[in-house]
């Protein structure tokens, strides 16, 4: 049940970036979409969104390796005390 959830978690971010790759690639070629007013504003909604799940899904499997032990050392959180 766990792994169902987890999948679930990443699936909404990777939804929102490939709409958000959508949106970019409407705006490129002209195409409006209807709730929005500029292909200006539609790239950038479009940037955002992939950005955005790209960050999640990153942030993600940072987490789950620096849980395991298996983030490059560089990417380990360092001790403050030290």
């Amino acid at each position: 049940m766990k792994k169902i959830i987890a999948l679930l978690i990443l699936v909404i971010p990777v939804i929102f970036a490939g709409y958000g790759v959508k949106l970019i690639r409407d705006s490129i070629f002209g195409i409006t979409i209807w709730p929005f007013s500029s292909l200006v504003l539609q790239f950038l909604i479009g940037f955002v969104l992939l950005v955005a799940g790209v960050w999640f899904v990153a942030g993600y499997v940072l987490y789950r390796e620096r849980k395991n032990n298996r983030a490059q050392e560089r990417f380990m959180k360092k001790d403050e005390k030290q």
